[in-house]
């Protein structure tokens, strides 16, 4: 398309990022193409190295050495090894590791065990913990003790079915989420979710999800959160674990195909343009986005006082909306008409085609939609 070859196809769109692990490297891939990026990390990850947890835990199976260990993520798997190493077990580690069958969920992680100098037993081509657990029932596991290195992900009934089927299920717990140690740009992202400024957003965890929702829960903006995200916030989540907590608020989401941020940001890309429906006024075809508009395939910004009137008439193209009514889409507004003047002043500059929008005397407002849309649009 002419114009998203020009500026990207998330050009004049806003995206939340909530990340704190890889939250660069999304920006950086929604920037390219074209996308505003508001980065607000709804958690942090701890590294165990100091935490008695973990240490406990290792010492454990050190001492009684486990039939398998399962490892999940190449982080959270090197982090484990280097913690031991910190600690001076590190080679009584690697020695249970070397005895034990270990699986690695993916490749990732099967390269974090090859450069520990171990080699897995197996590993699923997927990436998918449901694979793993399929693959233990089939072995039976009744009366086996299974370690699970786990990295904050919650991993909804697989100890449990573990469990249900006789396996003893050691928890290794190599990082701890926190909240972030700046709570303002989080507070910041849940106003602006509020305020409809943000046309997606994204979560690439399920404890980010849920620190995200207990935040604007703890704010009392949980309600008002919910209903942009259900009805005017686009949320995109990395793969169906990290949407849970989204889901069980009754949030829908989408989802790659593939677990990544490369195809996270390809489905904006193919999905975000599709809610800015194109409209042919006054001779020339805009497109309407978060907070910026295409004339003629010329990306034009547009401030929030523009767009939130813009968008006012857009809802019904071509009829006549009241000053009154303007007034009261404005942000912020007050009593004053003459804000409304003021707002679409700088609205028909930004757009670079005063006529686009004709004013009404002593009624209003209209987008000058061209006469024969009104069928095309109304197939």
């Amino acid at each position: 398309m002419h114009d998203d070859a020009q500026h990207g196809p998330l050009a004049g769109f806003t995206v939340g990022v909530t990340a704190a692990r890889r939250a660069e490297e999304l920006g950086t891939l929604l920037q390219r193409r074209g996308a505003v990026v508001l980065h607000a990390p709804a958690l942090r990850i701890v590294p165990l190295a100091d935490d008695s947890e973990l240490l406990a835990a290792t010492k454990e199976l050190i001492d009684d050495t486990p039939d398998v260990v399962i490892a999940t993520t190449a982080i959270g798997f090197r982090g484990w090894v280097e913690a031991a190493d910190g600690w001076g077990i590190g080679d009584a580690l690697l020695d249970v590791l070397r005895g034990v069958e270990l699986l690695a969920r993916g490749p990732k992680v099967k390269g974090a065990i090859r450069a520990a100098g171990l080699t897995e037993a197996w590993s699923p081509g997927s990436e998918s913990m449901a694979e793993v657990l399929d693959r233990l029932l089939g072995e039976g596991v009744e009366g086996r003790r299974v370690a699970l290195q786990l990295h904050g992900e919650p991993l909804p009934g697989f100890v449990e079915s573990l469990r249900a089927a006789g396996a003893e299920v050691v928890g290794v717990p190599v990082y701890r989420w926190m909240p972030p140690e700046d709570i303002a740009p989080l507070d910041r992202m849940l106003d602006i979710t509020v305020a409809r400024g943000l046309d997606a957003l994204t979560f690439t965890s399920a404890p980010a999800a849920a620190s995200y929702l207990n935040r604007a829960e703890a704010r009392g903006l949980l309600p008002e959160v919910l209903s942009a995200l259900r009805d005017d916030v686009m949320t995109v989540c990395v793969g169906p674990v990290t949407a849970l907590p989204l889901q069980d608020r009754g949030i829908d989401t989408l989802q790659p195909e593939r677990f990544r941020l490369g195809p996270l940001v390809q489905l904006l890309c193919t999905r975000l343009p599709g809610t800015a429906r194109p409209l042919p006024v006054a001779g020339h075809r805009i497109e309407i986005r978060g907070h910026a508009v295409l004339v003629d395939g010329a990306l034009r910004p547009v401030p929030p006082a523009g767009m939130a009137l813009l968008n006012a008439l857009a809802r019904r193209p071509g009829w006549v909306v009241a000053r009154a009514d303007l007034l009261r889409a404005l942000p912020g507004s007050g009593s004053d008409e003459h804000a409304v003047e003021t707002a679409m002043a700088r609205l028909r500059s930004a757009l670079g085609v005063p006529r686009l929008i004709q004013t009404v005397v002593k009624r209003g407002y209209r987008l000058a939609l061209d006469p024969v849309a009104d069928t095309k649009y109304a197939e």
